[in-house]
């Protein structure tokens, strides 16, 4: 933890790059991934501060859409969609996911049941022809299309999007070589981008 309090002191002492930070944010992009520690979006992409709104959640989910009952997911999409206005919306996932695992290997959560719970209600078991594959690399892609789908179920992202004022793009990344692969519709592949 030491390297890190270090860090966040030395962080405050350069005010003068990070003044224009203060006038507001206009992110052209909604990176939606996994809270595994493994994934940073800024690192796989190179952004700077204000460049990416992000959303992370356990096992990079997007829950259905529903009105009645909102959630902080939901709204984190709404506002970057609505409000800021962005272009573009990345759903990441990554090999060596733990909760994709999870779900594809039938692992018993009863020791986690906020972690069981969110996964039973938020993702359809990913297709995986080789659970014991430790990346998962089949369930991951496949979960990542799902969640692509998902979007779709938002209203403010469909409008966007039958408007031509919104694009969404598939990613898998590769925690063990860095490689990021993009789903590409023409040939239902991921490709490295």
């Amino acid at each position: 933890m030491q390297p890190l309090i270090d860090n966040a002191r030395m962080f405050g002492q350069r005010p003068e790059e990070f003044a224009r930070l203060a006038e507001g944010q206009s992110p052209d992009v909604l990176f939606i991934t996994c809270s595994d520690s493994r994934v940073v979006p800024a690192l796989i992409t190179g952004a700077r501060p204000g460049e990416l709104f992000e959303l992370r959640t356990a096992g990079n989910v997007v829950p259905p859409y529903a009105s009645t009952t909102p959630t902080g997911e939901a709204a984190t999409i709404e506002y970057a969609v609505q409000v800021l206005g962005v272009r573009h919306i990345v759903v990441c996932g990554h090999s060596h996911c733990g909760a994709v695992g999870a779900v594809v290997r039938h692992d018993d959560l009863t020791a986690v049941p906020a972690v069981r719970d969110w996964l039973a209600h938020a993702a359809d078991e990913p297709a995986c022809s080789d659970p014991a594959d430790p990346t998962v690399a089949e369930a991951v892609q496949h979960h990542v299309l799902t969640q692509l789908m998902r979007l779709r179920s938002y209203p403010c992202v469909d409008k966007r999007l039958q408007a031509g004022e919104l694009q969404l793009h598939g990613w898998y990344y590769e925690v063990h070589t860095g490689v990021v692969r993009e789903h590409r519709a023409e040939s239902d592949t991921f490709e490295t981008l």
